[in-house]
């Protein structure tokens, strides 16, 4: 069975490898220790926890009601207009999403370079929150 560390698990809970250490340290999910001493979660551990804490974070208030489950929070880092379309690109950690959507869209939501947004993935479609 494949095995994680801190570092690869939190980049896969979307956390710091700081919150996985602390939540590690709780007891939240079990790790173990490898020969060079590192710790480690076993793959099932780490799905398992991953589910719970998806779970946890639906209940809270901030989570924005969409059928789109594949969130990028990041930051708008270019928005092009043109007469009726526009292209908004966003930096979400290693991924760039580009979206192309009515101009009226981009007005509506304020987007501009520099601010906090969330492109939402559903099929083909890229749809973007403002957060």
């Amino acid at each position: 069975m494949q095995s994680y560390t801190i570092g690869q698990a939190a980049r896969l809970l979307g956390v710091s490898p700081d919150t996985a250490r602390r939540w590690a340290d709780a007891g939240r999910v079990a790790t173990h220790r490898d020969e060079g001493g590192r710790r480690l979660i076993d793959g099932r551990d780490l799905a398992a926890f991953s589910v719970e804490v998806a779970q946890s974070a639906a209940g809270e208030e901030d989570v924005s009601y969409t059928s789109a489950r594949n969130a990028f929070p990041g930051i708008v880092t270019a928005v092009k207009l043109g007469d009726v379309a526009a292209q908004v690109e966003i930096q979400a950690g290693p991924h760039r999403l580009v979206s192309l959507l009515t101009r009226e869209a981009v007005e509506e939501l304020g987007l501009e370079v520099g601010m906090q947004a969330t492109a939402r993935v559903k099929s083909t479609s890229v749809h973007i929150d403002r957060t």
